[in-house]
Order: structure tokens, then sequence, then C-alpha cells
């Protein structure tokens, strides 16, 4: 769970991204409070290496991702960046793109164990696509969702006209993308962009509850369902098909898929270990 108290204080001074692994659930907790959370080159590296140990690690069976403060992440921080070696050239900026925003996304998207987005505040540009590549979002009523990118002249970036539209249709994705309002949490829920709102003092109990749902749950199970569902969206009904039968496959090898099916039969709770 995300540390908290004298603990959270001691861990704080030394880093910007929390880390605590309790009960099968890793907790990845962006912790610049002062800065909304808006994150930097270092946080970004430190998430994706997190999200890669968390699909390495048998002991970890899911992931919440949140913040501390009235900021979930306000956006990128580029003053965090590396200073350029040169003078910037054509590619350079699509470059940056792939190997920092993009691979951010992508290393959500891709993680093998069901990720949550506990948005704690205000979720803006990058930040709120962070949040739309988890798996599941829960956010506290206090929460808002802003596509920042317009107001500042930008396209969006780290996945924003992927993400979006496949999540609430193109005509809903341009209205936010053109005009950069907030989206309070109520009406992100109301889009299917948001899975629970709750008030924010029972935000971390709702990700305690649904991370430890996840973690006794059936882990490579859970990792082929994700995959489906994420390829479904791009592929044929053929190609679904195909990859639905070899997800099967793969996971009837399980011990959990056995343990699932003799549980059935036997007419009693079944108990996951997570392979």
């Amino acid at each position: 769970m995300p540390v908290s108290g004298e603990a959270a204080e001691a861990v704080a001074r030394d880093s910007t991204v929390l880390h605590a692994l309790d009960g099968g659930v890793s907790w990845i907790t962006l912790n610049r409070p002062e800065a909304m959370n808006a994150v930097t080159w270092e946080q970004r590296e430190r998430i994706i290496a997190l999200l890669a140990d968390a699909s390495a690690d048998p002991g970890v069976r899911a992931v919440v991702l949140t913040a501390t403060g009235r900021g979930f992440c306000a956006g990128a921080d580029l003053r965090g960046a590396p200073a350029p070696a040169r003078e910037r050239v054509p590619g350079d900026v699509a470059r940056t793109i792939r190997l920092g925003a993009q691979r951010l996304i992508a290393a959500v998207l891709d993680c093998e164990k069901p990720v949550i987005a506990a948005v704690n505040g205000t979720a803006a540009g990058i930040g709120a696509h962070l949040a739309f590549a988890c798996d599941l979002v829960l956010a506290a009523d206090t929460a808002a969702f802003v596509e920042a990118f317009v107001r500042r002249g930008l396209v969006p970036d780290g996945g924003g006209a992927y993400l979006l539209p496949r999540l609430v249709g193109p005509q809903r994705a341009k209205e936010l993308m053109f005009f950069g309002d907030a989206l309070t949490a109520a009406d992100a829920e109301r889009l299917g962009l948001v899975n629970r709102t709750v008030p924010s003092g029972e935000l971390e109990a709702l990700a305690e509850e649904w991370a430890g749902r996840l973690a006794a749950g059936p882990t490579r199970a859970l990792a082929l369902t994700k995959q489906l569902v994420n390829a479904s969206l791009d592929g044929d009904r053929t190609t679904a098909f195909a990859a639905e039968a070899a997800a099967q496959e793969i996971n009837m090898t399980t011990r959990d898929a056995n343990e699932g099916v003799a549980s059935f039969v036997e007419r009693r709770s079944p108990e996951y270990r997570g392979h």
C-alpha cells in the first residue's frame, strides 16, 4: 500500500516515485506534490522500469498507479529532461516522443499484470493519458481530466489520439482534444473513461480492494485477457478469434486454469497462485 506517515516522509526525501509491494500488489506513487506531479524524465524512466519489473516478478500480481497531494499528474515536466547535446534537427522531436511519452504509455499497456489507476487529483496532458492507458480507472470525486495540449498549441502525444477514440469514440475524443476543457470525474465516469468515482477519502481503500481481488486471481489468465482485449481494438474478427484460441491453449497449461476447473467441479472456492 502507499507509504504514509513518518515512513513516507523519510522515503519522500529520497524518491519522487515511491514504491511498495504489499500482498502481491505493486504500488507506484508519483511523489512531487509541489509540482502537481508533473512527470520528469527521471520519474518516467522509473515508472517504466517498475512496470517491467512487475511483468517479470511472479510475486507481483497487480499494480496500482497513484500519486500524492492534489494532483495525479499535471503533464510532462520538460525542465527535468537531459540537455540536448546539439542544435535540434528534423527528426529529433519525433524521436523524443517515441522514446519518451510513447514508451511510458506502452509500458502500461504492455504490462503483463493488470494496472489500476487511482486518480487522486488533476490528470492533465500525458497525465490523463497515463490514467486512460490503465486497465481500470478509479477516481476521487475531486479529480479532473484535461486534454491540455490544445491550450499550448500542441498536438496530443503519449498515445492520446490512439486511446481516446477507442474509449469514447471519435466525436467525443475530438471535443475533448479540440477544446481542452476540464472533465470532472463524474463526467469522465459517465463517458466511460472512469470505472468508479468515489469520495477522496475512499479512493485508497477502493484501490486496495480492487487490487487485492486482482492479486488473488488467475494472473496468467488476466494477462492473456488483457492482451486479447487490447489487441481486439486493432484487428479483425479472424485475427481476434485466432488470438483467443491461442490464448486458451497457453492458459490451459497453467496450474491456475486447472485449479479453476477443479474447484468448479468440486464445488469449492478456487485458490489461485499466479501461475
